[in-house]
């Protein structure tokens, strides 16, 4: 699998509005900018095949967060990210974004193309999204485990209690890379309101379904 470094905010900015070539000379009077909080570094994986996203007509009006692991078949070293990108690929599943435990951010669909990451469920105050989640939304996972009893639809409570509990939740980075990138979608898509109605987790799309990004998800983190 090839891996490459790249600036999410330059691809993102070249994508959006095209590289404007400079015709005339300037003068720059002070080459040390601190970009550090402005730049989003993002580690590009292959992209997911064609056939786990569609083209988007819609247009994007949600931010849906999600948790994922290998917790159910690797217990001992959930957190691995190939395993997490595998299980994309088998189920025929996909998101636009994943953010590992160190706050790496993977790009994996772009947001032009509808991910197959909400499923089946509704928001009361959206009825006319029933089911039809994906085609509205970009969606972020974070990869994170969630209690027991959060993730008794995915492993059993024996493999459960084999996970070191200091796994479990999220990370400080997590949390900081996932703002910068709520920040830097939300600036880029004034379509999406900056509220609890329009950012959303799983859970509440489709509650009694699924249970992420779950109790131990904190949205004061990322100024919700």
């Amino acid at each position: 699998m090839e891996w490459k470094k790249i600036c999410m905010g330059c691809i993102l900015t070249t994508l959006l509005f095209g590289c404007a070539a400079q015709t005339k000379e300037v003068k720059v009077e002070n080459t040390e900018v601190d970009v550090a909080q402005e730049e989003i570094i993002a580690t590009t994986i292959k992209s997911l095949p064609l056939d786990h996203s569609e083209k988007r007509i819609n247009e994007i009006t949600h931010l849906m967060i999600h948790f994922i692991s290998n917790a159910g078949l690797k217990p001992e070293d959930p957190y691995n990210v190939d395993d997490v990108y595998s299980i994309f690929e088998e189920y025929g599943l996909s998101v636009h974004y994943l953010i590992d435990r160190k706050g790496e951010i993977y790009s994996l669909v772009p947001e032009d193309r509808v991910a197959y990451h909400a499923g089946k469920g509704s928001l009361p105050d959206f009825p006319e999204y029933d089911n039809k989640m994906n085609q509205y939304s970009i969606g972020i996972e974070l990869i994170a485990i969630g209690t027991k009893e959060e993730m008794t639809g995915i492993i059993g409570e024996e493999t459960y209690n084999q996970i070191d509990p200091a796994l479990v939740g999220y990370t400080d980075a997590q949390y900081q890379s996932l703002q910068q990138l709520v920040d830097n979608i939300l600036e880029r898509n004034p379509t999406i309101l900056p509220d609890r109605s329009h950012v959303i987790g799983h859970d509440e799309y489709a509650p009694g379904r699924k249970t992420d990004p779950g109790s131990l998800f904190d949205w004061t983190r990322i100024g919700f």
